[in-house]
């Protein structure tokens, strides 16, 4: 495929330079369940599929590692594969009234694209993490996008993880309660080749072991429906 062998080759060059400012091992592991390791992802904010809006995630390996395909047909819902595309986190905008924009992730997948046996299942299950958009207008911060809690219960001062920066500049860290910085949005030039990669593709370095980089993705597919 042209375009995933365009990526392949977009994510080498990214990765070479990415890993000189963060003087990343070039034998950096692959990402497995051990998070032992700095990981760094190649975003390019495009489907591999045609006529498909979503987002193809790379490694540094040069390995198809997630996707969103075809998320504005459901936009209140938004569906993260890995690369064998398995459904492995379902994000649901909830209801609610007032200007706030918030969001319930699920494990898997859960909501109306799905079966009605997997349906059924979301009465059940609860979700894992809520995240929520800041409102600087009546909160006065304006460098913190979103707020990420465990569960279902969304309690101000009980956030699990703080993101801030600006998005549209693919400026951003996830941060936790102490500020520690686990993720980190980049924007991508390849320094000393003259070329500008823009603002559809980015990096996504997952800077804490033990942080999921699938649910550092996840934030950010939340940050672009939230501030796109």
């Amino acid at each position: 495929m042209k375009k995933l062998f365009f990526l392949k080759s977009l994510s080498r060059s990214v990765h070479d330079d990415n890993n000189q400012e963060h003087n990343i091992q070039e034998n950096e592991t692959k990402i497995t369940t051990d998070h032992s390791t700095c990981t760094s992802l190649t975003v390019w904010r495009k489907s591999l599929l045609v006529n498909c809006n979503g987002f193809t995630v790379i490694d540094s390996h040069g390995d198809l590692a997630y996707r969103v395909d075809n998320y504005s047909v459901h936009p209140h819902e938004l569906i993260l594969m890995d690369g064998s595309g398995k459904s492995i986190l379902t994000m649901l905008r909830r209801k609610k009234f007032g200007l706030g924009d918030s969001w319930v992730v699920y494990e898997g997948e859960v909501g109306r694209s799905c079966s009605t046996t997997r349906r059924a299942k979301l009465v059940t299950e609860k979700p894992i993490w809520s995240v929520e958009k800041q409102m600087s207008i009546l909160q006065g911060n304006d460098n913190v996008l979103a707020y990420v809690y465990r569960g279902s219960r969304i309690q101000k001062m009980n956030y699990f993880y703080v993101i801030e920066g600006s998005y549209r500049h693919r400026s951003c860290k996830i941060m936790d309660r102490s500020r520690k910085v686990v993720a980190e949005i980049k924007k991508k030039e390849a320094i000393g080749h003259g070329v500008s990669f823009g603002l559809e593709v980015f990096v996504l370095v997952v800077q804490q072991p033990g942080f999921d980089s699938g649910f550092a993705m996840a934030l950010v597919l939340l940050l672009d429906q939230m501030h796109s």
